[in-house]
């Protein structure tokens, strides 16, 4: 099976906060934004593993900046841990407001994991992730340490997991 590198499946997108995607106050509801990244990070898993893929799991989002009305929000998504079937990816958004002179700002970060499907809908194996620099070692192992306490506490809840 090939490898992939993490450039290999990465990718930023950008949309406008428009009215549709706030609240009666000029802020972005943050359904938009979660949908915003697991399109992102669904994109990124498709294209390492060249399959059909499903989320599985989301880990804790907390807004650390505000998205209002105007603003230009990009997510930047990556590969960062690829198990047997299962894959995480880190997606990353930026808000920027286009009315100041300032550079974009990072509002949250969420870990999404997917699993590769076969034509049936049955787990499958992923490309293996080919780690390029000490940056990418470095996330894979904290994505490795994620996996292995989720599939703990998975299997102390008496849960099967995908993996």
């Amino acid at each position: 099976m090939k490898t992939r590198t993490i450039d290999y499946s990465q990718l930023a997108m950008a949309v406008l906060m428009l009215p549709e995607h706030t609240n009666p106050y000029g802020n972005v509801h943050g359904g938009e934004i979660m949908k915003l990244m697991d399109n992102a990070a669904g994109v990124v898993a498709q294209r390492h593993t060249r399959t059909q893929v499903v989320t599985i799991r989301v880990d804790e989002l907390e807004f650390i900046q505000p998205i209002r009305l105007g603003n230009l929000v990009t997510c930047h998504a990556k590969m960062t841990f690829v198990g047997r079937s299962s894959m995480e990816v880190a997606a990353t958004v930026m808000v920027e407001d286009l009315t100041k002179d300032e550079p974009a700002k990072a509002a949250l970060t969420a870990y999404f994991t997917f699993v590769s499907l076969d034509s049936q809908g049955k787990p499958q194996p992923a490309p293996a992730l080919e780690l390029v620099t000490e940056e990418e070692c470095r996330l894979f192992e904290a994505g490795r340490q994620r996996y292995m306490k989720y599939k703990q506490n998975a299997a102390k809840a008496g849960q099967e997991g995908h993996r």
